[in-house]
């Protein structure tokens, strides 16, 4: 008898344990309120010289959004949606990484970008925010100047599709 007490207090906790375990379906967005449906997207602002990044994240966003969860997403600033991603490239840098002393010059780069995020509720609560994304890409130099491809965008497309999704899955599961 008590060892049958025992196996139920034992099958108890770890029913309790696996309860909690943070599982939860696709698209259901855990820490979005619930009134949420419409999400706002707008271009990222975009603090640096650099050209172009803002709008390869921003795009990322809105499809990782898209794909993850059952929200409608809008790209543009509207004042009907029930919260408002706002982000903005606050520091991107591009740095060599490897030198080719046979040649004198760079053979790989690394591009680190900072954004500072905030998804706000329509009436101003601060869903969740995040001042301080940090990412970086690596991506090759082109040696051979009459076959010259620029790598730089590439490595932006995959530094963008990394960041938006670390960013839809803080949002979603708030970590």
């Amino acid at each position: 008898m008590v060892m049958r007490s025992y196996l139920a207090v034992q099958a108890a906790a770890v029913l309790l344990l696996l309860s909690g375990c943070g599982y939860h379906t696709l698209g259901a967005a855990t820490h979005l309120p619930a009134d949420v449906k419409t999400l706002s997207v707008p271009v990222f602002a975009n603090r640096t010289t650099f050209n172009g990044t803002n709008t390869a994240m921003t795009e990322a966003v809105i499809r990782e959004f898209a794909t993850r969860t059952r929200l409608r997403v809008t790209p543009r600033e509207d004042d009907g949606a029930d919260a408002v991603v706002q982000g903005t490239i606050v520091n991107e840098g591009v740095k060599p990484l490897t030198f080719n002393s046979a040649t004198d010059q760079s053979s790989s780069f690394v591009i680190t970008v900072v954004v500072s995020v905030t998804v706000t509720a329509r009436d101003g609560r601060v869903l969740y925010s995040n001042p301080n994304y940090v990412f970086r890409e690596q991506y090759q130099a082109t040696t051979n100047l009459p076959l010259f491809v620029e790598e730089n965008p590439a490595a932006v497309e995959r530094l963008s599709r990394n960041f938006a999704r670390q960013l839809v899955a803080d949002v979603l599961e708030g970590f």
